[in-house]
């Protein structure tokens, strides 16, 4: 059970946003991560619980950000309630979508599982619903993910695979890498791996 801790940071001018205090593991439904974020002033910031079934689908998302609630998962597309601070509206949505993404790490690894490429598999299209902090907003986002490289770096405990991806925002054009082992964020744009107390797991 990989658990460790990522830094934040705005991927423009690098400011710090938040540390997120993570853990996961596979199960016997598919994969779980969950997370506290802590601001860099200290404060709680928030909490991630993503649960995906063994096909990389959202069985359930519980976000919490800036006291604002968002509960989610995959039906008819995806689907998700949105609750205020003051816990007195709660706004549905749904969107035929493949996923949820936002500023965890969590929902990389969960793009890199639902799509499971090769490196000599084409890029592949997939729409998500980003929600975007601090107030956990749902924005539909177009995005296409390709496998350029899988390499093998030798560790004490046997090779350690890592993908690294290429993603391409269709509505900008804008491209980024992503370095994914396992079930672990290793580099990606504003994430940063800072510790790691166990290995990545890997996905049979």
């Amino acid at each position: 059970m990989p658990r460790g801790r990522y830094s934040l940071h705005d991927p423009h001018d690098h400011a710090p946003l938040a540390e997120e205090h993570f853990q996961c593991a596979p199960g016997p439904s598919g994969w779980r991560y969950v997370s506290q974020l802590t601001a860099p002033d200290g404060a709680h910031a928030g909490s991630v619980d993503l649960a995906l079934d063994d096909l990389g689908r959202p069985l359930r998302l519980e976000l919490h950000a800036g006291g604002w609630q968002v509960r989610g998962a995959a039906l008819d597309g995806v689907t998700w309630v949105r609750t205020d601070p003051a816990g007195l509206e709660a706004t549905e949505g749904n969107v035929p979508a493949h996923a949820f993404t936002g500023t965890s790490p969590a929902f990389l690894v969960a793009t890199a599982r639902l799509l499971r490429l090769t490196p000599s598999s084409s890029a592949t299209r997939v729409r998500l619903v980003a929600l975007t902090d601090p107030v956990l907003a749902p924005r539909t986002v177009d995005q296409s993910w390709a496998l350029i490289d899988r390499e093998a770096h030798a560790t004490d405990n046997g090779p350690l695979l890592v993908d690294e991806y290429q993603v391409t925002a269709l509505d900008t054009g804008e491209r980024h890498s992503v370095h994914i082992a396992g079930d672990v964020v290793l580099s990606a744009p504003g994430i940063e791996l800072e510790d790691l107390q166990t290995p990545p797991s890997t996905f049979p």
